[in-house]
Formats: C-alpha cells, sequence, structure tokens
C-alpha cells in the first residue's frame, strides 16, 4: 500500500464558482509546491483548470486543502477530480497563461479594504503608506472595473496602468499577497487622486485627501469618486451643511445614509446587536438600516427626519480609511481604526434627479456641478455603475436563513453573485420593473441579478439598464433564447425586451407583475411545487389591465391563478393619488358614507372639493386593490402625512410611529374575509375617528397582519396548500412582515420570504426569469 502511494499519478482538476480574481490560483500555486507536485494552473471561460501530479496520498491531500483553505472571496460551486493519463509534465508548479473559452465562472463582486491591506496603509514605513488605491487578493474592486473575463488585468480598467519593479516583482511572487492580484497598484504606478473645483478646474493641494477633509470641516459638499460611482459627502453634524445638500439635491426629506470609522462610532447614533455588526463589518459593506438610539435626530439634524430607523455603514475603501485617518491625526498602526471617531459623513449616491449614479469625472461635473462645491477624482475608469447595497434588519439585525440580510436594494458587494435556481433551461434575460429596476440573466441553473438601476421615468436610467443588460451578456458571453418582461405595455422594460426579442428572433414572454414576486420567492428557495402568493405592493398592471397591488395568489411555475385581492379603493385623480395620502383618506371616507367631512377634514388641501366632487361622481376615480394605498390611507386618516416627498414615505412614518409604540392587539371585528375579498374598511372607519396617531399605526398593523393571516388560511383549506410565500414591497415593512410571518407559522403554514434578491420591485426580474424558464420548459 505504502509502495502504491510512492508511484506518481496524475489528474485534471476543474473547480467552478467564484474562483477568478480571488487569488485561487496563488492558493493552488503556493499548496502543490508545498506538497511537491508538479503541473500547472490557469484560469479560462469555465473557472479555473489544475493539472497536477505526484503521489496519490499527496494528490489527495492537495484537492482535500484546495477546497478547505479555499481564499477567502472564493466560493467554490463544483470541484471536479477526474485521473489523467500521464501528460507531459515539467518538473514543479507553475501558472499558465490564460485561456478563453464559453464563459461558465463568475465575476467576483467588490469587497472591502482587507485587514492587512489596512496595516500598511496606516504604517508610515510601509511604500504604500496613505495609498488611496491599494488592494490585494482578498479585497478591492472586482466587478466595477471588469469589462468581460476570464478576469486579467487587461480586461479590467486597470489595464492602462504598467506595473512598476517593485509591484511587478509582487505580482509574480507566489509568497506574495498580492500573487496574481490584477488591480494592484502604488504610487509610483497607479491610479492618483485630483482635487478639482466646482467647475472641473484642478485645484492645488499637496494632499487631496487633507484638503478634502478640510473642506468638509467647514461645510462644504465635496463629490468623492468611489467604487462603483460618485458619493456626495458632508459632515452629518453640520445641520446647515445637510440642508445646503438637501436643498441642491432636491432631496427635502429622504434620508441619508451615513458613514461612521467603525461599530464604537455608530452606538451613540443607532441600537446594535451582534447580528447587526457582523452586517455593518462584512466584506460586503452595505448600508445597514438600523433603529435610532434616543436622541440620534438631535445629533444628526437633519439626516433622517421622522424615520425610526437610521442608514449607517462603515468605511470600505482606502479613501473613505483616509478621510478618518486624517480626521484622527494620522495615528501609527491600526489600533485607532476599533475605537470610537467623531467624525460622522452623510455618504449619499451621486444620482441627482433620480437618474443612474455618476461614475466619470466629467460627467460629474456637468452632472453635479450645481450640488458640489469641490471634487475629489481619480484616473482609474468605473467600468460598471453600482450603488451601495441597502439592508434591512429586524430589531436591529434581521438575519435570514444562511446569514442573508434582507434587501432593500441590491448592488455593490452582493452583485452579481449568483442565485441558484431549482432546475437549469435555456439562457432567459429578463427586463424587470418600471420602479427599482434590475435586469436577471440565467445561465444554467443560476440567475444573475443586474446592480439596482434605479426608477425608469428618465432616458438616462433606461440608458443605464441598456448597459446592464450588455455588460451582464459581455462578462457571461450568453446570448439569451427568449426575454421575460412586465405585461405594462408603457414600461421602458417592455419596450426593451420586444425590441430584443425580435432583434435576437428569440420568444418575448410577459410575466404579470405580481406572478413575478412570489415566483422570485419560490426561486431562490428552490420550491417547484404549487403554492400560496401574498403579493402587496404599491401597484402592478394586472391580467385584466387594473392597477393590482394586495393579491393573494396560487403559484405554480408558469402558472399564476388570482384567488383573491384586497377590497378596491378608488384613486381620485389617478395616479397623483399615489403621492397624497389625504386623497386616499377622502377614498375611503366617501366609501364609508363620510364624504361630507372631506372638504373641512382637509380643508389645507386646495382641491379637497374638487376631490370630494370627483368621488361623488365617480370621475377621474379608477380602481385599485393596493396595499400600498391602505397605507396612505392609514397614515391620511391619522394626519401623520398628507402628501409625499419621496415613494413609500407616508408607510414608512407609519411603521416608524407604531414601533415607538408599545405593542396592541389586533381587532378581528376590524376586517372582513368574503369570498376573497380582504376589506380593510371597517379599520379604516376606526382609524378615522382615533385621536392618537401612535395608537392607530399601532392598531392598523396588528389588525392588518390578522386580516391577512385569516384570509391567507381560508383560501390555504380551499386549495390544500400549506406553503406560503410573501412578495412585494410591502413586506419591507418590518412590522408587518415579522408580525404575519408569525402568525402564519403559528397556524402550521411554511412561510417563505425574499432573501437573496430584494421582495420590492429589485426582484421582480428574478420572478420573470424563472417564470420563462418554467414556461419554455413546458414548451419542451
Amino acid at each position: 500500500m505504502e509502495a502504491e502511494n510512492l508511484v506518481p499519478a496524475q489528474q485534471r482538476i476543474r473547480v467552478r464558482g467564484a474562483v477568478q480574481g480571488v487569488g485561487f490560483r496563488p492558493h493552488v500555486y503556493r499548496l502543490a509546491h508545498e506538497l511537491a507536485l508538479d503541473g500547472w494552473v490557469r484560469n479560462d471561460g469555465e473557472g479555473v483548470e489544475i493539472l497536477v501530479a505526484g503521489p496519490p496520498l499527496a494528490l489527495s491531500r492537495f484537492v482535500e486543502r484546495v477546497q478547505r483553505e479555499a481564499p477567502p472571496l472564493a466560493r467554490i460551486d463544483a470541484l471536479e477530480v477526474n485521473d489523467e493519463e500521464d501528460t507531459p509534465l515539467a518538473a514543479g508548479f507553475h501558472i499558465d497563461a490564460s485561456r478563453s473559452g464559453v464563459v461558465t465562472t463568475d465575476v467576483t463582486p467588490d469587497a472591502a479594504v482587507c485587514d492587512a491591506c489596512l496595516a500598511e496603509l496606516f504604517d508610515p514605513a510601509d511604500r504604500r503608506w496613505r495609498y488611496p488605491f491599494l488592494n490585494c487578493t482578498h479585497c478591492g474592486p472586482r466587478f466595477t472595473i471588469t469589462a468581460h473575463l476570464p478576469y486579467d488585468r487587461p480586461n479590467t480598467s486597470m489595464g492602462a496602468f504598467a506595473m512598476c519593479p517593485a509591484c511587478d516583482a509582487e505580482y509574480h511572487d507566489p509568497r506574495d499577497r498580492r500573487f496574481h492580484a490584477q488591480p494592484t497598484a502604488c504610487p509610483v504606478c497607479g491610479p492618483r487622486l485630483a482635487l478639482w473645483s466646482a467647475h472641473g478646474k484642478p485645484l492645488p493641494a499637496d494632499d487631496v485627501v487633507a484638503e478634502a477633509l478640510r473642506l468638509i470641516a467647514a461645510g462644504s459638499i465635496v463629490a468623492l469618486k468611489g467604487l462603483g460611482g460618485f458619493h456626495l459627502v458632508c459632515d452629518a453634524r453640520n445641520a446647515d451643511a445637510v440642508a445646503r445638500l438637501r436643498a441642491r439635491k432636491h432631496r427635502d426629506e429622504k434620508p441619508f445614509a451615513l458613514m461612521v470609522a467603525n461599530v464604537a462610532s455608530a452606538e451613540p447614533f443607532a441600537l446594535l446587536s451582534d447580528d447587526a455588526r457582523a452586517l455593518l463589518q462584512a466584506r460586503e459593506r452595505p448600508i445597514v438600516l438600523l433603529p435610532k438610539r434616543s436622541g440620534a435626530d438631535d445629533r444628526l439634524p437633519g439626516i433622517a427626519p421622522g424615520l425610526a430607523e437610521l442608514g449607517l455603514m462603515l468605511p470600505y475603501t482606502p479613501l473613505h480609511w483616509l478621510l478618518f485617518h486624517e480626521a484622527a491625526g494620522r495615528p501609527a498602526g491600526i489600533e485607532w481604526a476599533e475605537q470610537p471617531q467623531p467624525l460622522a459623513l452623510v455618504m449619499t449616491s451621486a444620482n441627482p434627479g433620480g437618474e443612474p449614479l455618476v461614475i466619470g469625472n466629467e460627467e460629474a461635473v456637468a452632472r453635479l456641478g450645481g450640488i458640489a462645491d469641490a471634487f475629489v477624482v481619480h484616473d482609474r475608469g468605473i467600468v460598471v455603475r453600482c450603488d451601495d447595497s441597502v439592508v434591512r434588519s429586524s430589531n436591529g439585525s434581521r438575519i435570514t436563513d444562511h446569514g442573508s440580510p434582507t434587501f432593500n436594494r441590491r448592488a455593490r458587494g452582493y452583485t452579481p453573485a449568483p442565485i441558484r435556481l431549482p432546475h437549469s433551461g435555456p439562457p432567459v434575460l429578463a427586463t424587470g420593473s418600471y420602479l427599482k429596476s434590475t435586469a436577471c440573466l440565467t445561465r444554467g441553473a443560476e440567475a444573475f441579478l443586474s446592480q439596482h438601476i434605479g426608477d425608469l421615468d428618465n432616458a438616462a436610467s433606461c440608458a443605464a439598464l441598456q448597459e446592464a443588460v450588455a455588460h451582464l451578456q459581455s462578462v457571461l458571453e450568453i446570448r439569451p433564447r427568449a426575454v421575460a418582461h412586465d405585461l405594462h405595455p408603457d414600461n421602458f422594460g417592455t419596450r426593451l425586451a420586444l425590441q430584443l426579442a425580435s432583434d435576437w428572433e428569440v420568444q418575448a414572454i410577459g410575466v404579470q407583475h405580481h406572478h413575478a414576486h412570489i415566483a422570485a420567492v419560490a426561486a431562490e428557495h428552490g420550491v417547484q411545487a404549487p403554492i400560496l402568493g401574498v403579493a402587496l405592493d404599491g401597484v402592478g398592471h394586472g391580467d385584466d389591465g387594473g392597477a393590482w397591488g394586495g393579491e393573494l395568489l396560487r403559484v405554480h411555475g408558469a402558472r399564476c391563478e388570482r384567488l383573491g385581492h384586497l377590497r378596491a379603493l378608488p384613486l381620485p385623480g389617478g395616479d397623483r393619488a399615489a403621492r397624497e395620502p389625504w386623497r386616499m383618506a377622502a377614498a375611503v371616507l366617501h366609501l364609508l358614507g363620510r364624504g361630507e367631512e372631506i372638504e373641512t377634514r382637509f380643508a389645507a388641501q386646495p382641491a379637497a372639493g374638487v376631490v370630494a366632487q370627483m368621488l361623488a361622481q365617480g370621475l377621474r376615480c379608477p380602481l385599485t386593490t393596493s396595499a400600498g394605498r391602505w397605507f396612505d390611507a392609514a397614515a391620511g386618516l391619522l394626519g401623520i402625512r398628507a402628501v409625499m416627498n419621496y415613494e413609500g414615505q407616508a408607510a414608512m412614518l407609519l411603521e416608524g410611529l407604531a414601533a415607538q409604540h408599545s405593542p396592541v392587539a389586533p381587532d378581528n371585528a376590524l376586517f372582513r374575509v368574503d369570498h376573497g375579498t380582504l376589506d380593510l374598511l371597517p379599520l379604516a372607519a376606526r382609524l378615522a375617528d382615533e385621536t392618537d396617531p401612535a395608537f392607530g399605526a399601532a392598531l392598523f398593523h396588528a389588525t392588518l397582519a390578522a386580516g391577512l393571516a385569516e384570509w391567507v388560511a381560508a383560501a390555504a383549506r380551499a386549495a390544500d396548500l400549506t406553503t406560503v410565500a410573501l412578495g412585494g414591497g410591502c413586506f419591507l415593512n418590518r412590522l408587518l412582515s415579522t408580525q404575519l410571518s408569525r402568525l402564519l407559522s403559528a397556524r402550521g403554514y411554511t412561510v417563505l420570504q425574499a432573501r437573496q434578491a430584494p421582495p420590492n420591485d429589485g426582484g421582480i426580474a428574478l420572478g420573470q426569469a424563472w417564470v420563462a424558464l418554467c414556461r419554455l420548459q413546458q414548451e419542451v
């Protein structure tokens, strides 16, 4: 037996997954040298290929350690080992040149700067001291600098920077952390910062970071170029600076994200659980929505007015860290980075007017010149615009299955990591929804959801969707066999899908909006059996052409049956009612037979009398089953918000008030379930006479959850189903999703919620793609 283990053998190993750009080849190289094996490793379109020879026992140890000791950013989806006939191999082990081919590997998301790089960044003796572009195989830009695979320097925006001898030596040294780190650079050979005026003229600065911080401290607004685009930055404690930023960006009340140095610096502002701390410090570095501490609004005036939560994130690029380092007095070492720091920065996306994130230097001056007082730019190109991810936590730390956060927005740090599907099929492109648009491209049993695009209400966002589609096709090298889209004919995504399907001569598949919501949840949970779906959102184009939004569905792959809906409400003035909660409150008063109260109750609204007449005569009052409009009606009746400054504001304020109130028992007399319709009009009548808005908000949430549970239970008994999927933007409401899930679980139902994609319209494309795959499978 011992003799057999000494006889050399040869194996060809195929590794699939996120294995390019993460130090996987250097990892393999070091293991092979440590075990005295011969052969080579290389990147190709399928991932990583290894040809290795040596004693069988050493080969066995090699395969085991390749998986067990994989680099931190790697994700191995499959490792295939095949015995090989003896192929002539030179002695030793080396990294071979990359090969092209049909792409089946993944692009790795960007990752926050690692601890080893931070130690160099703050070491005055290191040649990369305070260099804002340092990185290694374990951190830094990936997705946002990659044009196409294989992930090699010439295929990234770093291809324009030739390495100096010192960087080149590190790059080719298998003992170095930067061995084959594609974006590696240093002050001698890499990208450089520059400071520009509001008009794009270079400003003198011996140290760009120091001057930028001086400007911020003086109350200026600075546009800062990051990984996936620009941020607008100001001092979060400076109320005047925050107010100017709001005025210039035309963002009156929508909350701003806040960046602090570390979790210790976040403690004064938010309630942090252990899971929340882990989310904040994760390599993905999302914005985490956390409950405010008492007094947070006084310490951070104007950051998140009227809301119960605060969006917090920690530094994730060297440039971010250098701002905090400068503010701390440039201490040596990294100990200071764990200590509380007073600097708190507004770090909001530079996307004026709801348009896509700004990524180019000249583009920034053209689009942000009226907002920013100065620009911190650099000459490393951003290939793919990619906004910060936003995750919602429950009680400060909602971590769902497998430790995944619940997404409000899935983008930097997570995109384009694939979502596993229940089965494979031909490649499908899905063009998503009108609001919170994303695209999705499938490959086999994987779905690649694009970064957040935004609302398709402007030409720039529509162009950004086209860019995202083209980039996904480029990096994955896929030609779709079908294109899925929303049913709304005026949605740009629908028009784009129909045009692409025509150009490619493939099938176009329309998918109803709420069917897609539920299908997205089913897809990520691997469910192929029939399920009940509760889809609650603002609006979606229904099969009958109506405005749906509170739907009870039976979903089985490509098939969807509408079992029920919320009682329909009139929309006085059409879409305008979705922006003015007082109109929805007026609609409810009309249905209650109390229309005579509208004009006096909403006397501050000039159109109150006209709206009362419209409702009485049924003019310009289309019906909607939208759950979002019931939230608006409740907010309007309780006097919480009459007119919204941003989408969902009334519902968020309603939730915030309810969260601040002590728990309230549901009143089962305030809803009715009749022939598939959940009628909340009795609840609205109760709220119309409530004088305590916080109690009314808590009662609304508790009774709505109870009504939904009863509604679902009745349908589940009739359909003999026990699995319920919750989808739609209303399930970003922590109180509603938690209470409803608890009530349904107590009745014995299996409850599925979105965890890998947002439950709002940001996940629609995933559901569209899954429905299209199922439909194509049926046609085979």
